[in-house]
């Protein structure tokens, strides 16, 4: 089973659950639900108010919108975000999913809330039959597990 709940601390937010524009469409379209104003060769991120619950073997792939560089000057940094499993209700913030923008332009940029930024796209991916196995348990977001 997969989907999108609110997070912790966002209940009053302008948060708009993630949803698939076209009955093709791979990914769900991910929204501010904060102004976010990006000062010029910065990264900022982007609150979306929203965590994903996947099954143990999905990830969560996070990839700029197309419209994004157009528009407004902005890209994700590491060209794909990747949200695991057990990123969901992880004890730092409840697994609140964050996108990474870098406004690569020469001025500010803002971006309003409800402002389409990205798209998510789940997927199954396989491991290693003879990998050890870690009993290591997630605590945090960017950069928690080393």
């Amino acid at each position: 089973m997969r989907g999108f709940k609110v997070a912790k601390g966002y209940e009053k937010a302008s948060v708009v659950m993630p949803g698939r524009s076209t009955e093709y469409s791979a990914g769900y379209d991910f929204t501010t639900c904060k102004d976010l104003t990006i000062e010029a060769g910065r990264i900022e991120r982007a609150e979306t108010g929203v965590k994903a619950f996947m099954m143990d073997d999905e990830v969560l792939k996070i990839y700029p919108r197309s419209s994004l560089p157009v528009k407004f000057g902005v890209t994700i940094p590491n060209n794909v975000g990747i949200i695991d499993a057990d990123y969901f209700g992880n004890e730092a913030n409840d697994g609140a999913i964050f996108i990474q923008l870098l406004n690569f332009s020469k001025d500010p940029v803002t971006i309003p809330a409800g402002t389409r930024i990205a798209q998510g796209v789940f997927t199954k991916y396989l491991t290693l039959e003879t990998e050890t196995p870690t009993n290591r348990k997630r605590k945090g977001g960017f950069g928690s597990t080393g």
